[in-house]
């Protein structure tokens, strides 16, 4: 199942990269990518979609169902 979530502040591929590690460190979540370009992140897996924002939170980004 992917999930996808509207996240705002990524400016560069290292902005991506961190979004992406902090997601892929969820519970369910199996494989995650983020594009700047697109302000999204999509996820890969069963994680739940709240648990996904509170990552990107806490790696300093703003994020949303």
């Amino acid at each position: 199942m992917a999930i996808e979530l509207e996240v705002e502040g990524m400016t560069c591929q290292g902005c991506e990269e961190v979004v992406e590690k902090a997601l892929e460190m969820a519970d369910g979540a199996e494989e995650a990518s983020a594009d700047r370009y697109e302000s999204v992140a999509e996820i890969e897996g069963d994680a739940d979609p709240e648990t996904l924002v509170s990552k990107v939170e806490m790696a300093g980004y703003e994020a949303s169902t």
